[in-house]
């Protein structure tokens, strides 16, 4: 069973700091992407940032760059998502989602193409 447990949201102001976990078990591909996703109220989901966990390698949104990190602990199968100078745009509910690299590719941001959710973490910047 594919489990993916988001942690770390909260309210924080403007120009603040959060880091967000997302803890992965069971997933059942021995090479795979894992992303993090954003929804605002009334908006679509939106991607911002991916990793393959086979190598590392990183792609952002252009409305992250420069601000958020998304790196992995390997030996706590665990995805992180370090997010600096915080912005109103910023709130919305954080998904951490995964895939098989058979199904997507780098830089591939669609929520159509990840197979496992988790179930999401609140984050709020006030301005």
């Amino acid at each position: 069973q594919v489990q993916l447990v988001e942690s770390g949201g909260g309210s924080v102001q403007a120009g603040g700091s959060l880091r967000l976990s997302c803890a992965a078990s069971g997933v059942p591909y021995t090479g795979h992407y894992m992303a993090w996703f954003r929804q605002a109220p009334g908006k679509e989901r939106e991607g911002v940032a991916q990793i393959y966990t086979g190598h590392g390698n990183t792609y952002y949104s252009d409305s992250v760059k420069g601000r958020f990190t998304i790196s992995q602990d390997s030996a706590k199968n665990t995805v992180y998502l370090q997010m600096n100078n915080l912005k109103f745009d910023d709130t919305g509910m954080y998904f951490c989602a995964a895939t098989s690299a058979r199904f997507t590719f780098w830089a591939d941001l669609r929520p159509s193409v990840y197979n496992y959710w988790g179930q999401g973490t609140q984050v709020t910047v006030s301005s």
